[in-house]
Formats: structure tokens, C-alpha cells, sequence
């Protein structure tokens, strides 16, 4: 049997959700069952998977040991890693990092110390914002991720309670994302929106457009403005109005304007020609437009934040200063 004492950054989750934290190595359909034969207990009473938490709740959980040694974060690595983060934005609550190219945000199919969540974590937990020691479920979190190619700005939060709050914010699209991009060729009109049907292929990593709305497709819209053009490129700037996976690159690449360097969505003969291995797209500005309460963050209602730099856009178009904003 273990026991834990719920903490502020733990409360106001479901007791299903917080069980599978905390017995990381239960597999889903047993932890189940564990809780139909009452083995799993709320302050000495059996309770439903869906209660929601409180704080200082009493939570037991009478499974075998072997299920609370999944992979935790302890203070080894947490001390050692340096996390080399180019920060946009911090305060209590959040953090804004400028992810650079080739940085995973989470590791696939496991976990890595050389991600982008393992160096958020070690920072907050070096700066004294986290501990993990204290905490049974909740560790800092990213609300959103970018490709590993892909440079720029990802939301992390640092309380359970901001986390709930950009998750909910996120869904409403009351979070806005724009990105600058390089791509082939010059866009007409110099401004408007791309609206489409996108099918993940998960086998393959690969999105496809269809003309029409069909199973497992699901709707898209960008849009776009061309900010300059020069040598057979130009320099977009792309809002996303949904958040489906590769939907600018590939919904550029669709209308005609494949993304430089892209590999999977661009041209490769123009791509060996400059060089480029990775898709030049920067996640460059996000505005927090909340248009309804946000609790904790109700402070950043109608804040926005840039990135400094784009490496890209100095390389290809010397001298274009970036805007505050579109």
C-alpha cells in the first residue's frame, strides 16, 4: 500500500489520472480493476476514478509495490543537466522557450534527458520553482509542441493550475500562434487563407490534403502574408487557426509554395541547391487573446511575446526587420 497527501499542484485532477501517475507501471485495464474491487481509497472511503481532487485528500492505494517503480524525476539528473534555455518569457507560472532546430520536445516512444521538457524541468527545479520531492503527480508540463525542425516559441507551465488553464485556452483557440517561414517561390495573392482537409498517415508521418471532408480527415485553416520577397523566395508569416500536425508546411506546400529545406513536403533538387535540411519555420509570436476568464493567468489576457531572432531571415533576406507584431 502507498499513501499520498494531495498538494496544491495535484489537486482538481481526476483520482483515475492521478493513480496513473503515481503508479506509472499499472497498465490502464488493471488499474481498473483495482479500483472496481475498492482497493483504491479517498481519505479512508472507496471513490469513484472521476472524483475530482483536493488538496490535503488522502489518497491510498492498495496495489502491489512493483507498480510504483515506473521512471520518476529525481534530483540526479535534475542537478546535473544544463538546460540551455533561450527564454522569452518567465514569471510563477509559466515559461516561453525559443526552441532551436533539432531539439525534440518530447522524446518518441520513451524518455531522454536531450528534449526540451527534461531541460524545462531540470531549469525550473535548478531555479527552486519545482520539487519534486514534495509533489506525488505533478511535474511542469509543455502545452504545446512544435516538429523538431521547426525553431521557436513552445508554452511551458509550471503549475498544475496554469497547465489546466493553457490546456483549456489552447483548445478554445484563444491562444494565437503565428509563424515566419521561408518558402519557394512567391505566394498569390500576398495575403489570404488556406482551408482544407488534412489525413495524418500515422505510419508513415505524412499528411496528405483532400478535397473533401472523409474519415479521419479533419479541417484546417491557415493564413498567411507575404512579408518580402527576393531570389526566387519569399519570407511568410503564416496564423495557425487550428492545430493540426505539418499544417503549414503541408498546406504551403499544396497551394504551391513548399517550404525551403523542408524534406518531407518540399523540393529536394531546390533544397540540395541552398543547402537546406530542416523546414526554415519559426514559431515567432504568440498572443495570449483570452475572450473568456483564465483564473491564475488572467494577468497575460492580451500580452504578446516575439522571438529576437530569426536565423533564417537575416541569411535570406538581409536587413528585413522583424515586426512587433501583424
Amino acid at each position: 500500500m502507498r499513501q499520498f497527501i494531495v498538494t496544491k499542484n495535484d489537486a482538481g485532477q481526476r483520482l483515475d489520472r492521478f493513480a496513473a501517475k503515481v503508479a506509472a507501471s499499472i497498465p490502464s485495464s488493471l488499474l481498473q480493476k483495482y479500483f472496481r474491487r475498492k482497493e483504491i481509497k479517498v481519505n479512508g472511503h472507496w471513490a469513484r476514478p472521476d472524483l475530482r481532487l483536493a488538496e490535503g485528500d488522502c489518497v491510498r492505494l492498495y496495489i502491489p509495490e512493483e507498480f510504483f517503480t515506473g521512471r520518476t524525476a529525481g534530483p540526479g539528473w535534475l542537478e546535473s543537466l544544463r538546460p540551455d534555455l533561450d527564454i522569452v518569457y518567465e514569471d510563477e507560472n509559466i515559461l516561453l522557450v525559443n526552441k532551436m532546430p533539432g531539439v525534440l520536445c518530447h522524446e518518441a516512444g520513451g524518455w531522454s534527458a536531450d528534449t526540451l521538457i527534461a531541460r524545462v524541468q531540470a531549469h525550473v527545479y535548478q531555479a527552486g520553482g519545482w520539487d519534486p520531492a514534495a509533489e506525488s503527480a505533478f511535474a511542469p508540463a509543455l502545452c504545446n509542441r512544435i516538429d523538431r525542425g521547426t525553431g521557436g516559441i513552445v508554452i511551458a507551465a509550471k503549475t498544475a493550475a496554469a497547465l489546466r488553464v493553457l490546456d483549456e485556452k489552447i483548445r478554445a483557440r484563444e491562444v494565437t500562434k503565428e509563424y515566419l517561414c521561408v518558402c519557394v517561390g512567391t505566394p498569390s495573392p500576398a495575403a489570404g487563407r488556406l482551408e482544407g482537409w488534412l489525413f495524418k498517415d500515422a505510419v508513415k508521418n505524412q499528411v496528405y490534403v483532400k478535397p473533401r471532408q472523409e474519415p479521419g480527415a479533419s479541417f484546417a485553416a491557415t493564413d498567411y502574408q507575404v512579408l518580402a520577397s527576393r531570389d526566387g523566395l519569399s519570407l511568410a508569416a503564416c496564423r495557425l487557426h487550428t492545430g493540426r500536425t505539418h499544417q503549414i508546411r503541408v498546406q504551403m506546400a499544396h497551394a504551391g509554395w513548399p517550404l525551403l529545406g523542408d524534406g518531407k513536403y518540399g523540393r529536394e533538387r531546390v533544397n540540395r541547391r541552398r543547402g537546406e535540411s530542416r523546414q526554415l519555420l519559426w514559431s515567432w509570436r504568440t498572443a495570449f487573446d483570452f475572450t473568456s476568464p483564465a483564473g491564475e493567468l488572467e494577468y497575460l489576457r492580451g500580452r504578446s511575446f516575439t522571438v529576437k531572432d530569426v536565423p533564417f531571415v537575416e541569411k535570406y533576406f538581409p536587413g528585413f526587420a522583424l515586426p512587433t507584431a501583424l
